[in-house]
């Protein structure tokens, strides 16, 4: 079993920036894929950015490309979502999730095995 727990959303303005972090418990995190999704109201859950159990893949939606950057500490077993110029389309609550599965990944959510609680993170224009 394996919990996840994120911090770091909030209220923030247009062009500002936040740190996602989301701390997981478990020996084996550092065997994982590890992703941030994203969710709005009415709208089914999107991938925003994934990582390779080594850091060395990263995947990132085309809207968040050159803004957001995702990395992971397999010592500390965290893994962290840096949010840079925000926008109002940003606005969502953000879910930290794992996939366990060692022949790969897909950004589609349903494939993936935990999540954590979500945090929100409001973009103010």
């Amino acid at each position: 079993q394996v919990q996840l727990v994120e911090s770091g959303g909030g209220l923030v303005q247009v062009g500002d920036s936040l740190r996602l972090s989301c701390a997981a418990s478990g020996r084996t995190f550092s065997t994982y894929t590890m992703g941030w999704f994203r969710q709005t109201p009415g709208k089914e859950r999107e991938a925003v950015a994934i990582v390779s159990w080594n850091g060395r893949i990263t995947y990132y939606t085309d809207s968040v490309k050159g803004r957001f950057t995702i990395s992971r500490d397999n010592q500390q077993n965290t893994v962290t979502l840096q949010m840079n110029s925000l926008k109002p389309e940003d606005t969502a609550v953000y879910y930290c999730a794992a996939d366990t599965n060692p022949s790969g990944w897909t950004v589609q959510p349903v494939a993936w095995d935990y999540w954590g609680q979500g945090t929100q993170v409001t973009v103010s224009s």
